[in-house]
């Protein structure tokens, strides 16, 4: 039996033009309903009294299989991507992370599913998103595709979460496979060659030769204080305390402290600005834009200064900072906090440099083995 919607009428309408039928549609009397749907039975009222809106209930009372249920919208993969944005900023997440998530979800596999035809979020599936992997897979490195990969996955996870998706797709498609390759670092030599590129650097501009007082300041920062570029380019000078820096990292809003030897304070000291306020930055470009000018112009320091191309990255002065700390027997604890790192990521990406904390770990194994045998 099927569902049907009734009106009951009440007496000043019956009164007012006579008997009326039960699907007459232009009063505003009581809507009900009465059938079965799935073999159960029902009659009851509405609460509504418009009939175009009982009949949207009834057909998503179908649409769910089940009465009293109705059916959750499923959205496009447009709307999901923009609800996953949302959500990322109601969570509070750091920039860094809301920039990844649209240039991997919104500006990537938005655009991937637009190509292929695919607008509905149901139509994904696991041999979507396994091409979707592949495509990373054949642009990035290993290491770089499985990161990706990652936001891939906690998409789908957001979106069978939200009860949009039966089964998240992506739990069935593995990352790239990335080998634990040791990170670079620059050599005293390469940095000494850097920063003799800087007192030399054909500069223009406002400042003219006083840029070259700005790119040592920016090459000392980053080699002893292992900061991403991302917050060394609009580091105030408050933040700088006698010749101490303390500030809030802007990938993961975590407080940081480290110490700068005498050479790099006078360096920053000397450096001329824009803004009184910052050390580099004008205050009025945003701070992603003024981080490309450094990468630009790194890019041009690196190539002066003869850095090998696998080395010529600005981050590899963090790989640098960090390394150099455990060569020289600084804990691993305390490198992540001057890193505003967590212990895990610091001994995923230098503890396998560090040449004594291995031979040290060798003894005590030896030693056991020694004393086992005895």
């Amino acid at each position: 039996m099927a569902l049907t919607i009734f009106r009951r009428h009440l007496r000043e309408c019956t009164e007012q033009r006579g008997r009326k039928p039960r699907n007459y549609r232009k009063c505003s009397c009581p809507l009900h309903v009465e059938g079965s749907l799935g073999g159960e039975p029902v009659r009851r009222a509405l609460d509504l009294t418009a009939w175009g809106a009982a009949e949207d209930l009834i057909a998503g009372w179908r649409a769910s299989g089940q009465i009293g249920v109705k059916r959750r919208e499923i959205p496009t993969v447009k709307e999901a991507v923009e609800k996953h944005v949302e959500d990322a900023k109601a969570r509070n997440l750091q920039p860094e992370s809301i920039k990844k998530i649209r240039d991997v979800i919104e500006r990537r596999l938005q655009a991937f599913c637009e190509r292929r035809g695919i607008r509905l979020l149901r139509q994904v599936d696991v041999d979507v998103v396994r091409e979707f992997r592949n495509q990373l897979a054949a642009e990035y490195s290993p290491n770089s595709a499985r990161k990706r990969v990652e936001y891939v996955r906690a998409f789908f996870r957001f979106c069978h979460q939200s009860g949009w998706m039966e089964t998240n797709p992506a739990l069935a498609v593995k990352p790239p496979l990335a080998d634990d390759t040791e990170v670079e670092t620059f050599e005293p030599g390469e940095v000494e060659r850097m920063l003799n590129v800087a007192d030399t650097f054909n500069t223009r501009g406002k400042f003219g030769p006083g840029n070259r007082r700005r790119i040592r300041a920016m090459i000392l920062l980053l080699r002893y204080s292992g900061m991403r570029i991302s917050d060394a380019a609009v580091l105030a000078r408050e933040r700088l305390r006698d010749d101490s820096l303390c500030l809030r990292t802007l990938k993961t809003g975590t407080m940081v402290w480290c110490p700068l030897p005498k050479q790099a304070v006078l360096a920053l000291e000397a450096s001329p600005s824009d803004d009184p306020k910052y050390f580099f930055w004008n205050g009025g470009c945003r701070p992603t834009s003024a981080v490309k000018i450094w990468e630009t112009t790194f890019q041009r320091v690196f190539e002066l200064a003869e850095i090998p191309e696998h080395k010529a990255f600005i981050h590899n002065f963090r790989h640098s900072f960090a390394t150099d700390l455990l060569t020289r027997g600084i804990p691993i604890e305390d490198v992540a906090a001057l890193l505003g790192n967590s212990v895990k990521i610091v001994e995923k990406h230098y503890a396998h440099l560090v040449k004594s904390r291995r031979e040290r770990l060798e003894q005590r194994v030896r030693a056991l083995w020694d004393t086992q045998v005895a």
